[in-house]
């Protein structure tokens, strides 16, 4: 396992993951709801930030590896879990979200572990609609612990929405990603 800073800042967003849920199991009165609301949107803010960091660090820094390669998906997907289950045992997220963007990232993650071994993980690669997915979750997930309203906006009515965007977009990208995996096994190469 190579030690570089991409790696060190997956690592970090994983050790973020217990943080941004513990503040809301903490026994009453340690944190106030608005306290305990801006230390997990925090934790969470940092954990999205490095989860775009690594990568580009890793590529301008020439410190790509296989290992970072597996551990940031792995991360990112601890992250996003953690998050739903927390907004879904707090009653921010409707269960059925989390089941279809948690589902979809162990079907795509299946996918290309698959694809991969079939020497085809090209025709799996991030696509725009993973990537408008990745954005509105990330922000609605920022927005739903945040739980305040800011500005006069309604943080969670918006919040909200984009969840409900996102997993619409989780929907559409898996579809698209089990589409260009069958044309590609369908055509030799």
């Amino acid at each position: 396992m190579p030690l570089n800073l991409p790696n060190l800042l997956t690592w970090l967003r994983i050790l973020l993951i217990p943080l941004m849920a513990g503040v809301f199991y903490l026994p009453d009165g340690w944190l106030s709801a608005f306290e305990a609301n801006l230390l997990a949107t925090a934790f969470f803010t940092v954990a999205a930030i490095t989860d775009w960091l690594d990568g580009w660090l890793a590529r301008r820094l020439g410190q790509t590896s296989a290992f970072g390669a597996f551990l940031d998906p792995v991360a990112d997907k601890l992250m996003v879990a953690a998050a739903l289950i927390v907004l879904i045992d707090i009653d921010r997220v409707a269960p059925i979200i989390a089941l279809v963007i948690i589902g979809r990232e162990i079907t795509i993650s299946a996918l290309r572990e698959w694809m991969a071994k079939a020497g085809r993980s090209a025709s799996v690669a991030v696509s725009l609609a993973g990537k408008l997915k990745t954005a509105a979750q990330m922000i609605a997930i920022i927005l739903l612990l945040y739980h305040q309203t800011l500005w006069g906006l309604p943080i969670r009515a918006i919040g909200t929405l984009l969840i409900w965007i996102a997993a619409l977009l989780t929907l559409i990208s898996m579809a698209y990603y089990l589409m260009m995996a069958a044309r590609a096994l369908q055509n030799p190469a």
